[in-house]
């Protein structure tokens, strides 16, 4: 060893970390470039400093200098050496960071990973643990160590110790590498004494009282743990239809959804996630026209997203602009007949005014049920990427595709191995989870659907140079996932090897169609991610980019400027990066009509509302094409489309083969999260001088009730 070299550091912690020049360096580079603009130039010129600081550190601190001691000696001799204008670039850098660390350290945690300052806030309130007085008491790494622990101790029931170990390694590193992340309620609650671990649940409401008010205790059940819930209510009869039991007059499916909804509002998950739903009704239910008016009220239904579940027959009766029959389900009589296209007019009416109804395509999703002979399903999740059965749960995971390019070149071998053990990390959830119900637990360990997705998707496009707009990104989306799904499958073929087959597996149509023997019933879904996206640093599921600069409201009258980290350091490298650059966009969002940025960055850099529906609809139905569950997919419309342009996607998506459809046009609620320059709002109100978003906001449907 050269008794001469430093070889540790002293931390701002008091801990001690290898030294190496290479950050010196890296520092000196940036200053330089933001000043100079010239890479070369800046890039020599770090070089003879960093060497002239590195043969001064040990003479003036010693063995083991501070991290203050070395960036004050970067000061000294920036300006020593002639460097006043970067010598500033440089303080202003490092104060900048200073007023970050100590954000941070008010906040009460301690960052293992340099993570933006609303990443920690979202930790902070939601997903690392605190002690009785409220105070943290993890760090982020400390959480992924904990998550990792907790689900592979289900490896004991069919290893070794040796591979308990050996998972939970394996499960750490690609939560560390922040390549893959599990649903909120895993995060939140692994390794803890709450131990609920899904996201998602469907629970069965028939027509009786002891239904529908058992149903709304399960359900509080589950929001307590952290879950979201999704109900078919076409069950429940018809607003006027008779009550044997009383004599008296039924008040139909849509007054007792405001019991679920009014229940929901009350309870705070713990106070770190907002209760969500999904409300189904069949197209063909009598008070199908009051439950899709349901939300013209505003204030109304703050608690659900609403779906109205369509069928091929209505379908075809649009097509043929004919009248289709309305169903008591109680009697299964018919009770009058209704126009279809005028019952889908009110849909495209109401989903441009408000965001609600989106559209599930029943017969399409029972189509892929992968056990018919349990029943049909008939609902979703509360965002609409996994239909279940009553009382399924499912568990989801997404890998992080911003994280897996080298090269302008996707690591396809990477992605093969975070696939596997994505998989297998979802089984073993199954096993450690603790269940709000009997039934549900019952139903997921005889089914064990799982939902392995992505995130991160406009961000790998940006990193290849591929617009999101294009033929090659529709291309790409059906390549990535058809490789996820494959190698998802070969996976869940080697755990039934190992611990066999799901319980159900005999009545499904892996059986019945004579494929090898799986563990699992679905393995693939596309999630909105949201704030798990935010822990990532990417974008949301495969939603393109809401803007490229934009300010976050990250706590109370606490704002700060986000820019996309990819066009950040693309502008550098390019000698276009300025603050005064990220300002401009920031006003305005979108780089489409700046000249001053290069064409072909501005046709790579799309942004939400520079990509037409029909485009957004092609990568929705490109993902599902190879995706056992649904996909979540939000497709934004700016404030002036109108009805037409709504009424296009939905009977697009129903073409297309997509299981379901949302669209949200900007302004058409209240309660955004998401604020435009140049945009209106429902009440008229001018637009903000600035892209603006909640701390939670990472992109799609910008509402309170998406955003979970």
């Amino acid at each position: 060893m050269d008794k001469g070299r430093i070889e540790n550091i002293r931390r701002r912690d008091g801990s001690l970390t290898p030294f190496t020049k290479g950050k010196i360096r890296h520092a000196l580079y940036r200053a330089f470039f933001v000043n100079l603009q010239n890479k070369p130039e800046s890039e020599a010129i770090a070089d003879i400093l960093t060497k002239k600081i590195v043969s001064l550190l040990k003479e003036r601190f010693g063995d083991i200098p501070s991290v203050e001691e070395i960036q004050d000696l970067v000061e000294e001799i920036l300006i020593r050496e002639g460097f006043a204008q970067v010598a500033k670039s440089y303080i202003l850098y490092r104060r900048e960071h200073q007023d970050i660390r100590e954000m941070k350290s008010w906040l009460g945690v301690r960052d293992d990973y340099k993570l933006p300052i609303n990443t920690i806030q979202v930790l902070r309130k939601r997903y690392l643990r605190k002690d009785e007085e409220g105070k943290i008491i993890e760090s982020p790494a400390q959480m992924f160590r904990r998550v990792a622990k907790a689900v592979a101790e289900a490896e004991k029931e069919y290893g070794s110790l040796s591979d308990v170990k050996r998972y939970e390694e394996e499960f750490f590193t690609m939560m560390d590498h922040l390549e893959f992340l599990p649903n909120s309620p895993t995060l939140m609650n692994a390794g803890t004494g709450m131990g609920q671990l899904s996201a998602c649940f469907v629970l069965k409401v028939d027509d009786s009282m002891e239904s529908i008010f058992g149903a709304v205790k399960n359900m509080a059940l589950i929001h307590k743990s952290g879950g979201g819930t999704g109900f078919s209510f076409s069950h429940i009869r018809p607003k006027g239809d008779m009550v044997k039991s009383t004599k008296g007059i039924a008040s139909g499916p849509v007054s007792f959804m405001e019991v679920f909804d009014t229940a929901t509002g009350v309870i705070k998950q713990g106070g770190r996630r907002r209760g969500a739903n999904m409300g189904i009704l069949r197209v063909d239910h009598p008070d199908i026209q009051e439950f899709i008016t349901a939300k013209d009220k505003e204030g109304r239904f703050e608690n659900f997203n609403f779906s109205v579940a369509v069928t091929h027959d209505f379908m075809q009766a649009v097509k043929e602009n004919c009248e289709y029959s309305l169903i008591n389900p109680r009697s299964g009589k018919e009770v009058k007949r209704v126009y279809a296209r005028e019952v889908l007019d009110l849909i495209f009416y109401m989903a441009w005014k408000t965001g609600d109804p989106g559209m599930i395509f029943l017969d399409t999703i029972n189509k892929y049920n992968p056990t018919p002979e349990l029943g049909p399903m008939e609902a979703t999740n509360p965002c609409g990427e996994l239909p279940l059965l009553p009382f399924e749960s499912c568990n989801l995971g997404s890998l992080n595709l911003s994280r897996l390019v080298k090269g302008k070149k996707i690591d396809w071998d990477r992605l093969t191995q975070l696939t596997h053990t994505g998989v297998r990390f979802l089984d073993d959830v199954i096993d450690v989870n603790q269940y709000p119900l009997l039934e549900i637990e019952e139903m997921t360990k005889k089914n064990r659907k799982i939902g392995l997705g992505v995130m991160g998707f406009a961000d790998l496009l940006f990193q290849l140079g591929v617009p999101y707009n294009s033929k090659t990104a529709v291309d790409l989306a059906e390549k990535i996932m058809k490789h996820i799904t494959t190698e998802a499958w070969a996976c869940s073929r080697k755990l039934a090897a190992e611990r066999g087959t799901f319980a159900h597996f005999p009545r499904s149509i892996h059986a019945l169609r004579n494929n090898p023997p799986v563990r699992n019933a679905t393995v693939t879904s596309i999630a909105p991610t949201g704030t798990t996206s935010i822990i990532a640093g990417c974008s949301s599921g495969i939603e393109p980019v809401f803007a490229l600069s934009f300010v976050r409201n990250v706590m109370d009258r606490t704002n700060l400027v986000e820019v996309n980290s990819i066009f950040e350091r693309l502008a550098k490298e390019r000698g276009l990066y300025s603050q005064l650059l990220m300002g401009r966009i920031a006003r305005f969002g979108s780089i489409q009509k700046m000249e001053e940025v290069p064409e072909e960055l501005r046709k790579i850099f799309v942004t939400a509302f520079d990509i037409s529906s029909q485009c957004q609809l092609e990568i929705q139905a490109a993902f599902q094409k190879y995706t056992d569950n649904s996909v979540s997919k939000t497709i934004n419309l700016p404030a002036e489309a109108g009805v037409e342009e709504v009424r296009k996607i939905y009977l697009e998506a129903y073409r297309l083969g997509c299981k379901g459809i949302t669209v949200y046009r900007y302004g058409s609620r209240p309660n955004q999260v998401l604020s435009l320059p140049g945009q209106r709002k429902i009440n008229l109100e001018e637009g903000p001088l600035y892209t603006s978003a909640d701390a939670e906001y990472a992109g799609g449907c910008p509402t309170s009730q998406c955003n979970i």
